[in-house]
């Protein structure tokens, strides 16, 4: 209501309105939620100027439309139809503008009367006549000489709003926009110190983490370097990861193993490892591997991989799901596959150091005239090996993949002499090793006393490691008869290299071959004088050897072909894809040139012989070291 010329009424007007002042007030110091001060202006701005229904509109510019933020005796419904039917959509319309989008957009107060008889008005008309409404004034909300809303009074029949109240009305919106921006202010201020203080708590969090990851990191690499080594680091790994772990090398065997709490884990065995891959891609290097059958405990593992220069040389396995482990959890592991790494390395180099004297040692045994080989037995004894005992003479070779007659590579000469590393560690008498060309050489001493490997024995010992290392190649070990002296070791090589070579060119894989398993071939292998055999086949099949040069036949493989087929024409035939008749021509021609009748025993006798002196030859057996 306006004020009136009565004192007593003018007074009684002042100390309401000092009053609301003083609520509105004390809302925003006390920090109320804007939506309880936008309703608390709204219910103010109602009862000071004795309307019936008062509204804050407030700005929402992201969608171009004023919306009722704060509300005094407006039904639920009336608020909803206005929103639904976007009555305060901002900007000329269709059906025009409102008046309240009109003082928002003009900054000047508008005022209808009469809803009913108002002609611009007619489009809201059903609204304002359903909620009860017969005049309203909108009045624009400024701060800082900008627009953010609009204070809204309405009465239930028309009226006509005099200087004196708008002016009034329009103070209170005044008020109204500074303590609507005042909390706006304080909301935002809130809001930073809440973000700020998430912000803080978030560093600190991480502050912790790390520091705690120092200290796992620091107490892991303490262990490991200190006399412990793999195993120690295991055991407090199984501590932080509250579950047992298991660490296995290259070949499967096992490196170290925590029990937590009376549990064990075991790793896949290798039909089960199909899809494992050694990948560095995984999330963390953390590779989730389904349970198998037999799994015990029956739940999934976490298998990590450590690699060293690109290389897998051992892999860490713990029950469990990946998405389970912390975030400390997870670096724990992390360290713990470094400090294993670096622990590895740094036996790994102490290995290299031992077996590369080892191996100098081995090459002088294997040269035909060791230069100093007085020294020889002591410089070996130095270094745990008794020479004066005799020793097996092992060649190793990775087999070649199928239709390829590649050399081994580097890293499987490695990966071969790792393995014999292995196998040597199981002996009271430590094995002499190193690589010279494609092969793995190695001094294999003779058992003393029940429970020590024979050669045979290690033989297959490192065949199967290499299988059940998971790789898809195989290997081969040739194993000879032991040597009494040094001055045997350089022939003893020659022998096996050749042993390894002939059984490679007949076809085998994954054997461990012995001399007197190769048949005639191991005989003729054992003759002091190598080189009479290569005198004897090129006397005997030179004449077919010239003729196929000369002539570009194949005379020599079709007598080769001829005795391995039980001397059937047709089956030979067969095996070389041409016509009987021209295997009859061929072998008449075989006969003429070497004056020879392939019916009598004498001579296949003295061709297989001839033929077999020729692939001793081929693999160049006779070579020095």
């Amino acid at each position: 209501m306006l004020p009136a010329a009565d004192p007593a009424t003018v007074h009684q007007e002042l100390r309401t309105w000092l009053r609301a002042v003083t609520d509105i007030a004390g809302a925003v110091t006390l920090h109320q939620p804007l939506s309880a001060l936008l309703d608390l202006l709204a219910r103010s701005g109602g009862e000071l100027m004795g309307y019936d229904f008062c509204a804050v509109l407030l700005a929402n510019e992201s969608e171009g439309m004023l919306e009722i933020s704060g509300s005094y005796g407006l039904s639920a419904e009336y608020e909803s139809q206005v929103s639904s039917s976007l009555s305060f959509r901002l900007g000329p319309q269709p059906s025009g503008e409102t008046p309240s989008s009109r003082a928002f957009l003009t900054g000047l107060p508008v005022a209808v009367e009469d809803v009913l008889r108002d002609p611009s008005f007619r489009p809201w008309g059903r609204i304002a006549k359903k909620q009860g409404i017969g005049s309203l004034i909108a009045v624009p909300l400024m701060v800082n000489g900008r627009a953010v809303g609009t204070l809204n009074g309405y009465r239930s029949k028309p009226h006509h709003f005099e200087q004196d109240e708008v002016l009034l009305l329009g103070a209170l919106a005044n008020l109204a926009g500074t303590a609507i921006e005042t909390a706006r202010l304080r909301e935002h201020e809130q809001a930073t110190i809440g973000q700020l203080q998430t912000l803080n708590s978030s560093l600190r969090a991480q502050a912790r983490l790390l520091q705690q990851a120092e200290e796992i990191h620091q107490r892991l690499t303490a262990v490991a370097l200190g006399s412990g080594g793999v195993q120690a680091l295991v055991s407090v790994l199984a501590g932080l990861l509250d579950r047992p772990v298991l660490v296995e090398d290259a070949a499967l065997g096992v490196l170290a193993m925590a029990v937590h709490q009376g549990a064990t884990v075991d790793a896949p065995p290798a039909s089960e490892r199909t899809d494992l891959e050694p990948a560095l891609d995984t999330e963390g290097g953390l590779i989730e591997v389904p349970p198998w059958p037999g799994a015990r405990p029956y739940l999934p593992r976490i298998s990590v991989p450590v690699f060293l220069d690109e290389e897998l040389v051992a892999r860490f396995w713990m029950p469990g799901r990946a998405h389970d482990l912390g975030a400390l959890q997870r670096r724990a592991i992390e360290h713990a596959v470094v400090v294993s790494a670096l622990q590895m390395i740094r036996e790994r180099t102490a290995l290299d150091v031992e077996w590369a004297l080892r191996g100098d040692l081995l090459a002088e045994l294997l040269a035909d005239n060791p230069s100093d080989s007085v020294t020889l037995i002591p410089r070996a004894r130095h270094l745990g090996h008794d020479l004066s005992q005799p020793h097996t003479v092992l060649v190793i070779r990775a087999d070649p993949e199928d239709g390829d007659a590649r050399s081994s590579t580097s890293s499987e000469q490695r990966r071969i002499l790792g393995l014999v590393r292995t196998a040597a560690q199981s002996t009271a008498s430590p094995a002499l090793a190193t690589i010279s060309a494609e092969y793995v050489v190695m001094l294999w001493p003779l058992p003393r006393k029940a429970g020590d490997l024979t050669s045979e024995e290690v033989a297959e010992s490192i065949r199967k490691h290499v299988s059940k290392g998971g790789s898809r190649s195989t290997i081969s070990v040739a194993v000879g008869e032991p040597c009494q002296d040094l001055t045997g070791y350089a022939q003893a090589f020659r022998r096996q290299r050749g042993a390894l070579e002939l059984a490679r060119l007949q076809g085998y894989r994954d054997r461990t071959i012995t001399l007197p398993g190769l048949g005639f071939y191991g005989l003729l292998l054992q003759l002091d004088d190598l080189s009479v055999l290569g005198r004897f086949a090129d006397e005997t099949l030179g004449p077919l050897r010239d003729y196929d040069d000369a002539r570009k036949t194949n005379l020599v493989e079709t007598l080769r072909s001829y005795l391995a087929h039980d001397l059937s024409t047709a089956r030979t035939a067969k095996a070389l894809f041409v016509h009987p008749n021209t295997v009859t021509l061929r072998l008449k021609r075989i006969e003429s040139l070497l004056g020879l009748q392939l019916a009598r025993p004498e001579s296949l006798l003295q061709l297989n012989a001839a033929l077999m002196a020729h692939d001793i030859g081929r693999v160049g057996v006779d070579r020095r070291t």
